[in-house]
């Protein structure tokens, strides 16, 4: 067992667990961070997507030793212009079906945004490749990222609140 300092939504939160506990129990079964999903557990559908640095990062396949000082973000925390985008044009479009896989979503969605603010349907799927979603609802994803991008272009969402 090791005693880990972690910055988790710009908070400093002290864990104890083994090395090599995936970052992903860390947050839901330590930090009672529960908005990040458990899929697979082999990096391979992205439910469990946080941003680490800033970059979507699949936590179950990544061990809470390696993560440092660095800012691990999850859906929790995430409060960027894309990210308020994002879950503005979510409920407007009504984007989520059973909502299970949307935490990876918007933190890979949010990511695609803030690097490309106006993505191309090519852009899109290439950033969203790797986040499966089991309801197939992967056309309204894709219209709630052009939607998100156009909030942020006219910077609607900015001040987080809801009209």
């Amino acid at each position: 067992m090791g005693k880990y300092t972690l910055n988790v939504n710009g908070a400093s939160k002290t864990v104890t667990v083994e090395a090599d506990t995936p970052l992903l129990w860390v947050l839901r079964d330590s930090l009672a961070l529960t908005g990040t999903k458990f899929g697979c557990g082999i990096a391979q559908c992205g439910a469990c997507t946080v941003h680490v640095n800033g970059v979507p990062t699949r936590s179950c396949r990544t061990a809470v030793s390696t993560v440092g000082t660095a800012a691990v973000t999850t859906i929790e925390g995430i409060d960027t212009p894309q990210a308020r985008a994002l879950q503005e044009a979510w409920c407007e479009l009504d984007v989520p079906q059973c909502g299970y896989c949307q935490g990876g979503q918007i933190l890979a969605a949010a990511a695609l945004l803030k690097s490309t603010p106006r993505p191309t349907d090519a852009d899109i799927d290439a950033a969203m490749s790797r986040n499966l979603c089991r309801c197939a609802s992967y056309t309204r994803i894709r219209a709630g990222i052009k939607r998100a991008a156009e909030l942020v272009a006219t910077g609607t969402p900015a001040n987080g609140t809801r009209e």
